[in-house]
């Protein structure tokens, strides 16, 4: 009897506040394979983009928690190659916005011996109409920003109209 070994998916990312395009990546990559692994970069290998707000291991326990993902690891600090060449992909799925080359993907994957074909995942259209739905940790971020001005301008506000009602004192 002839046994045949599943199809090992590999997604990687830094996943630092989750959103629905992260979902919808970690979807697409699970359904070109049996075994999904994702790989959550630490703090220290991010260098393309600010430090992650969350913490190396809170990430990677919120992506294993993730219907479906199979297995969640935590990225090399160093070497990115050390987790991809453990795991040994079939599929290596990149995300639609990550600035890897493909090309460039292979020829890393083959100068390590691996085998693995490499594909580009969708990006996700939003939902429930254009701008209503945060797709990127960059945009909620930039949402959180807002709504702290927003907040602030409000308490500034209110503090200004409470000193204006006050009685003015009198000073003999």
């Amino acid at each position: 009897m002839e046994t045949t070994n599943p199809t090992d998916v590999l997604a990687q990312g830094t996943f630092d506040l989750l959103h629905p395009g992260h979902v919808h990546y970690l979807e697409e990559a699970a359904a070109m394979g049996e075994q999904l692994h994702v790989i959550v970069a630490t703090s220290e290998s991010v260098t393309h983009k600010p430090k992650p707000i969350l913490p190396d291991e809170q990430r990677r326990t919120m992506v294993a928690a993730l219907e479906p993902v199979d297995h969640a690891h935590r990225g090399h600090p160093s070497d990115f190659s050390i987790p991809i060449r453990r795991i040994d992909p079939d599929v290596l799925v990149l995300g639609h916005d990550q600035h890897h080359d493909e090309d460039d993907v292979r020829t890393a994957l083959e100068s390590w011996g691996i085998e693995c074909e490499v594909r580009r995942a969708s990006g996700r259209v939003p939902r429930n109409g254009v701008g209503k739905e945060l797709l990127s940790s960059s945009a909620i971020k930039s949402r959180i920003l807002e709504l702290a001005v927003e907040s602030e301008e409000r308490t500034r506000s209110t503090e200004r109209e409470r000193h204006s009602r006050r009685p003015l004192e009198r000073s003999d």
